[in-house]
């Protein structure tokens, strides 16, 4: 029941990561602070589509 989701940084839109969430105990989406590569600092990345 895990699906694979994308991660994008908030301030340069790229997306970094790709990790698994399980949708039934958490529908909404993901937040997580996190290194960006291009940004060089711990940004807040968003789940996307």
């Amino acid at each position: 029941m895990r699906d694979l989701v994308t991660l994008e940084c908030t301030e340069c839109k790229n997306r970094n990561y790709c990790t698994t969430k399980n949708k039934k105990t958490h529908p909404d989406r993901m937040e997580m602070k996190k290194y960006c590569r291009f940004c060089k600092k711990h940004t807040i990345h968003k789940e996307t589509k």
